[in-house]
Formats: structure tokens, sequence, C-alpha cells
């Protein structure tokens, strides 16, 4: 397995659209140095910018580690194993190698979708890489790998995809049936007291006025999504259907994965990750395991909650053929 003279193997990089997190690992899987910077988006900022922020991580993780200062053909690792938010499609992905290896951090470089970082820190010390990995954060993604490196995947760029959800949407459609609700266009529901009250105002008028010029900040809308939940586990009926079609949506992405990698009939992981499913609220998780069930019933479903820049780093450290006393030794790390 070949390392860089400064002893790092793998440079581990998990970039969502709200943070980065690097890590540079040795041979025996020991992590040297970790960084952390903001979110990955390359679509709001460009391509170099984003990868910017990607290597303020890097210099940081760099630094903890003692690295020297990066050096034409000296790189920090063997292997960049970056896992990205944006990377939805493989052109996309490609793009994004080319941007991150021309920084030199690597003498190779392998960038994949976010969520194989999540299937791959779900999968249990000494498996392949075979399973399928759901994650809704701020919007939902579905991927699946076997062994032998075929995958299944959605282009998941939103609407346009067919995609439905993630914190992002739910928080869109709680605020959909709320305005309505006051208004009179449809029928009632507490979210249109709820969602206001949670940034103590008091109507959905105030709240729509409040976010059309900017008084709050756009952002904050995610912050909705727990009162969402909150508010259907009290048995709100509107709030309650919004939950039912996430997990309606998870599943069927899963149970699509599942065929097409020929898993529906066998028993495999099934991975839940991001902000939204990690929370573990029980009218969505449980209604997840039931329905999958009925589609996969050999499926074992488990929540991930290691941080995804281990699956990073377990993919980097599969790349160059580590043995398995590195992977663990890297679980460790993070477990």
């Amino acid at each position: 397995m070949g390392v860089t003279p400064a002893g790092a193997a793998v440079l581990a990089v998990d970039a969502g659209n709200s943070k980065t997190d690097v890590a540079l690992i040795g041979a025996d899987g020991s992590v040297l140095g970790t960084g952390r910077s903001g979110g990955f988006q390359p679509p709001r900022v460009g391509v170099e910018a984003a990868v910017d922020v990607l290597g303020q991580a890097v210099a940081e993780a760099a630094e903890a580690a003692g690295l020297p200062r990066l050096r034409p053909g000296a790189p920090y690792a063997a292997q960049v194993s970056a896992c990205l938010a944006n990377a939805d499609l493989p052109v996309e992905e490609r793009r994004l190698a080319d941007a991150v290896s021309a920084r030199g951090w690597g003498a190779a470089t392998e960038v994949r979708n976010d969520t194989f970082a999540v299937l791959r820190a779900g999968l249990p010390a000494g498996d392949a890489p075979g399973g399928v990995a759901v994650v809704c954060g701020a919007g939902i993604n579905c991927v699946g790998m076997l062994p032998d490196g075929r995958t299944a995947r959605f282009p998941a760029v939103g609407m346009i995809s067919g995609d439905w959800g993630g914190g992002g949407g739910l928080a869109e459609e709680a605020l959909w049936w709320a305005a309505r609700a006051e208004d009179g266009r449809g029928g009632p529901t507490e979210l249109a007291v709820a969602l206001p009250g949670h940034f103590g105002l008091g109507s959905m008028y105030e709240l729509i006025e409040a976010l059309h010029l900017g008084s709050l900040a756009r952002r904050r809308v995610h912050e909705l999504v727990p009162v969402l939940f909150a508010v259907a586990a009290a048995g709100d009926p509107v709030a309650s259907s919004l939950v039912e079609r996430q997990a309606d949506e998870v599943v069927a992405m899963a149970s699509v994965a599942l065929e097409r990698l020929g898993l529906l009939a066998r028993e495999v992981p099934v991975l839940l990750g991001g902000s939204v499913l990690a929370a573990g609220h029980p009218q969505l998780n449980d209604r997840i395991g039931e329905l999958l069930a009925r589609r996969a019933p050999l499926a074992r479903i488990s929540v991930v909650a290691a941080p995804p820049v281990l699956g990073a780093g377990l993919l980097g450290l599969d790349a160059l053929g580590a043995p398995p006393g590195a992977h663990e030794k890297l679980r460790a790390h993070f477990g």
C-alpha cells in the first residue's frame, strides 16, 4: 500500500451542504489530523471556490498532523477519498475529481457522492462495501453498492428528478399547508400556529412577510423540521401525512435500489443517515421499518450514527488494499 514520505495513506473528505470534515489517515488506520470548514456548494459559488472551502479543512488537518507545507510532487496522502454533496451525476463526479486532483493533495483521487460515505460508514466491520443507504438531511438521496463495484443510484437533484422531501422539502410543505390553513384555502392544521410561533411571530402572514422581505433568513426554514415532527407526534393529521409520505419516499428509493441490484430477497443492510433520519422520530422510522419489511423482508435496517468522514476514510483504505486491522482502527477512532 503506497504512502507519502509524510506517512499519510488517505486524505478522507466528507463535504455536505453545511460543513466539510477532513481526516488524514495513516497506513495503519490511525487518524493523524482532522479539519473542518464550511459547506460544499459548487452550484452556488462555482467549482473552484467550492474546492477552496475543502482546501481550508485540508490545510487544518495537515497542520494538525504536523505535515510539511504542500509542495509540487509531494502530496499529503497516497489516496484522496472525497465524498461530496452536489456530486449527484457521474459527470459531476468526474469534473469534481479533476478539480480536486489539480490541487495535488493526493497521488490518486476518487470522488463520489456523499451518500456513499454513509453507506460505507454503516457497514459492519469486515464487510465488503455492499448494501443500500438512504440519506435524508437537507435533501434526500439513495445509493446501493455490491461488493463487485456495481451501483444503483438516482440523479437526486430535486423535483425535476422526481425527489420529494428531505429537511428542505418537508419545511416547504409544512409552510404551504400552514399558509393555506390560515387563509382558508386549506383545512385546519396546528402547523399554522406552531410554525410562526417557533420564531416568536403571531401568524403565518407575519412569517410569510418576514421570509419574503428577508427580515428572517431563508436558511432558518430548516428549523421548522423538528416543529413539523412535534406537531405530527401530537396527532395533527396534516403534519402526520407529511411524515408518512416521507417514510413512503425513503422506502420507495431503498426498494428500487435493492431491486436494481437483485437484493430484494437477500439479507442485506439498509442504512439510514442524515439529520432527519438520524433524529430517530418514531413515527417516521417505525413506518419505514414496517413498509420496507413488506418489500424486502430480509433487509436489516439500521441508523448510521458514525460521522460520514469515516465512510470516506474506509473507502480510501479499500482503494489502497489496506488490511482489516487498519479499517478496525479507523472505526475505533470514530466509534
